[in-house]
């Protein structure tokens, strides 16, 4: 893959990341999709990125493909690294240079900013943010990309300067609630509502609306595993808030109630985790 020297490296994070696009989609050696591996039916071609983004631009309603293909980059720029990453924001291009078109209409700013705003609200939801089981993940995409662009506008028209803000009238108090999420999570972890082993997941997914793929590798299940294990979780975690027992005092016998619950799921997990490897099983038997 060739790039353009540092001097000629675009100044604009759209076009800094159309360049980098178009380096890593050229000859001799570009990326390419098999169609065949999205999940469409009768699709088989392998493309290079560039024709397929074209070939998408000349059917719009080819919404089963963009679909399956939108899946797959969103997988890869998950879980194959920052090449994919390149690979789905120049995929989007066409798009995001028409929001930023229409966003720096009238700016008085410095276009590069809605630019830059485009480019980090798309990479936000590429990142963690859009759910693969909903239809129009690109969809999805777009539209978090068009409103980090246009908070930029609004801030830019509503900011207004404050000289001194010890002298601002009314209170300043922070509104409630003032806590946060993690302190009933770190609570339900305590009472055995919520396994340790799967305190950072939940906070990930649930809390910091990370993308559940990397997690579900990185704990070596599969994201539905995963999914129907967070699903569990939120109805017990459901169930505790309304008997109070996270926001008061757990009587002795709701605790001893619930840490016999976490001993059986915990006993549960690990009997899944025998029968899934046998072979490890028979060779401790034989080396005991």
């Amino acid at each position: 893959m060739s790039v353009p020297a540092a001097t000629d490296w675009p100044t604009s994070p759209l076009a800094a990341a159309d360049a980098a696009f178009t380096a890593l989609t050229g000859e001799p050696a570009p990326l390419t999709l098999d169609i065949g591996a999205c999940g469409v039916p009768d699709a088989s071609d392998v493309m290079t990125l560039p024709a397929l983004r074209d070939w998408l631009l000349r059917h719009p309603q080819a919404y089963a493909l963009r679909d399956g293909v939108w899946r797959e980059l969103v997988r890869r720029a998950r879980l194959d690294g920052p090449a994919w990453v390149i690979a789905a924001v120049g995929m989007a291009m066409p798009a995001l240079r028409r929001y930023a078109g229409q966003l720096c209409a009238g700016y008085d700013g410095d276009p590069d900013d809605i630019d830059a705003e485009i480019l980090t609200g798309f990479l936000t939801a590429l990142r963690d943010r859009v759910d693969l089981t909903r239809d129009a993940p690109y969809a999805a995409l777009c539209r978090a990309a068009w409103r980090a662009g246009h908070r930029l506008r609004l801030q830019a028209g509503e900011y207004t300067s404050i000289a001194d803000v010890d002298h601002l009238p009314g209170p300043r108090t922070p509104k409630m609630p003032y806590g946060h999420p993690d302190v009933l999570v770190r609570r339900a972890v305590g009472l055995g509502i919520l396994d340790p082993d799967d305190e950072q997941p939940y906070i990930d997914v649930r809390l910091g609306r990370r993308a559940i793929e990397p997690i579900a590798a990185g704990l070596g299940i599969t994201v539905d595993a995963l999914r129907m294990r967070l699903g569990r979780i939120d109805t017990r975690i459901a169930d505790a808030l309304h008997r109070g027992l996270l926001t008061g005092i757990a009587s002795p016998h709701a605790a001893a109630t619930l840490a016999a619950q976490a001993e059986h799921r915990a006993a549960t997990r690990a009997g899944r985790a025998t029968t899934s490897r046998p072979h490890l099983v028979s060779k401790a038997v034989v080396a005991a």
